[in-house]
């Protein structure tokens, strides 16, 4: 369980018990009460944060979200052609972002922007977004947090310069998003269009030479 659940869920279960306690004087109460209590327990459910079996073969690249796969697309980033991942999260999916691959926290942009719903395909290049760049052993690997029309938070909880291991958690995004993955030509994609996929346990790619 993220920690952040306990301010978002504690005072809807506090509003839900001071409305079952107005119910003993007018009825009509209970049902505002039960609505709370309801989306108290929703949020402590989207704030999850379930374990999950890392593989250990150093070629294959991970998912960092939970999900499915909305877009697969080749397009250069910065110069460099390569190939693009988009995973939609709804908003019962688990919310934790985790490293695709090990390697270094390079470079982190928070770029202001729009909060289109995250399916759509213009959601990566005008909605509000972190873009994290990670140096590897194969070359720069980069993948974005990006809002949706609900959510409009996105978290990192890394810095710039730290070393994570593939399927480490770095971060969050609240209530729906999207995530994309930009990885070189020299990684081979083995997802298909609209596959669900786990966060730090599905694979998505590997890297065609481990030398």
């Amino acid at each position: 369980m993220v920690k952040d659940a306990y301010r978002f869920a504690i005072p809807l279960l506090a509003m839900a018990i001071a409305c079952w306690l107005a119910a003993r004087a007018s009825r009509p109460w209970f049902w505002p009460g039960l609505l709370f209590l309801l989306l108290g327990l929703f949020v402590f459910y989207f704030f999850r944060d379930p374990e999950r079996p890392i593989p250990s073969d150093p070629a294959v690249i991970v998912s960092p979200a939970d999900g499915h796969v909305v877009e697969i697309a080749d397009e250069p980033l910065d110069g460099q052609q390569g190939h693009r991942v988009s995973i939609f999260l709804a908003v019962w999916d688990v919310h934790v972002q985790r490293a695709p691959v090990a390697g270094r926290i390079a470079r982190v942009e928070y770029r202001k922007g729009k909060f289109l719903g995250a399916f759509r395909p213009e959601a990566s290049r005008v909605n509000e977004q972190n873009v994290i760049y990670m140096d590897t052993a194969h070359g720069r690997v980069v993948f974005k947090q990006i809002a949706g029309a609900i959510a409009r938070r996105v978290l990192f909880w890394k810095q710039v310069g730290s070393n994570v291991a593939i399927g480490e958690r770095v971060g969050m995004i609240r209530f729906g998003s999207r995530v994309d993955m930009w990885l070189p030509l020299e990684a081979q994609i083995d997802v298909k269009r609209g596959q669900m996929v786990k966060g730090g346990e599905s694979i998505v790619g590997r890297w065609i030479s481990t030398s």
